[in-house]
């Protein structure tokens, strides 16, 4: 599994433009499989850490508002096996 987490232990700034720092919910089930996700603590938005799932969010969203969150490799891993 591609592994995000520690990316997400500092304040990372949420789409609802507020610096947060994201809580854990481990094993949220889809349609597809089961996901680590993130959750924002002020606007309650979902975002996948694992593989992109049209379910949740994704962490794509947090990259626009933090240019240095993830490289291009992570974001390339992170899009692979995606359930779009």
């Amino acid at each position: 599994m591609f592994e995000l987490n520690d990316k997400f232990r500092n304040k990372v700034k949420c789409i609802c433009k507020n610096f947060v720092y994201f809580e854990y919910i481990d094993s949220v089930e889809c349609d597809w499989g089961t996901h680590t996700i993130i959750q924002c603590p002020t606007c309650q938005e979902l975002f996948t850490i694992d593989t992109e799932c049209v379910a949740f969010n994704s962490i794509k969203k947090l990259v626009h508002e933090n240019l240095n969150l993830l490289s291009e490799n992570e974001i390339l891993e992170y899009s692979k096996n995606s359930h779009l």
